[in-house]
């Protein structure tokens, strides 16, 4: 365990004044130069782990800028959390993934395996507010769950996948009110990523969940 500067300092007095008739002048050059190789060595790891950091940030921020170029992505930060809102949809009463919505996902599925691999992803499943309540939270979940069984599929995630529905929840509908059948409704029919990490300090637990760990 790495000593402070501050407690380093008090040792080395307490030692002293403790035994300061046996102290001499090399024993007391001798530990001041030991605890000065000590400092120097815990401020270049220091310095290290921050340049380190720093770096790692810089990538992703380049990587998730562009993320939302490339694929149309808007993400929203919260406590312990990232979420990702892609554009990835699904045809009226349909919970099939498109071939054309898979390049997202394998994009995201990189993402996190660069910069959060031990992260828990969970899948949030919608609906349009066509049909029943209990009929869209099936078909929410059943839409979050083909995502979640893609993704672990791409072999890219270590960390734990899960899927929760919240069918045609009000709240949560990008077009209020909007409903298929046909095209109509579609940025309702959709899926949101989540990615928590300890790193972020996740303290979130999504209710109604389907893993597939």
């Amino acid at each position: 365990m790495m000593w402070t500067r501050t407690t380093l300092a008090m040792g080395l007095a307490m030692g002293l004044s403790a035994c300061a008739a046996k102290v001499t002048r090399k024993d007391f050059d001798s530990e001041v130069a030991k605890i000065r190789d000590e400092m120097q060595t815990g401020d270049r790891q220091l310095g290290a782990r921050i340049d380190s950091t720093n770096s790692r940030l810089d990538a992703l921020e380049k990587e998730l800028t562009a993320f939302r170029g490339e694929y149309n992505v808007s993400m929203e930060r919260m406590k312990g959390m990232l979420k990702f809102n892609v554009p990835v949809h699904f045809d009226f009463a349909s919970a099939d993934l498109r071939e054309a919505d898979r390049p997202v996902l394998d994009r995201f599925a990189g993402v996190v395996k660069e910069y959060y691999p031990n992260a828990t992803i969970t899948v949030e499943g919608f609906a349009d507010p066509a049909g029943g309540t209990r009929f869209n939270e099936r078909l929410g979940m059943r839409r979050a769950e083909a995502v979640r069984d893609y993704l672990q599929g791409t072999g890219a995630l270590a960390g734990n996948l899960r899927a929760v529905s919240y069918g045609e929840a009000t709240n949560r509908q990008v077009v209020p009110g909007a409903r298929g059948p046909g095209d109509q409704g579609m940025q309702n029919r959709r899926v949101a990523l989540v990615i928590e990490d300890a790193s972020m300090d996740s303290t979130a637990a999504p209710a109604s969940v389907s893993s597939a760990d």
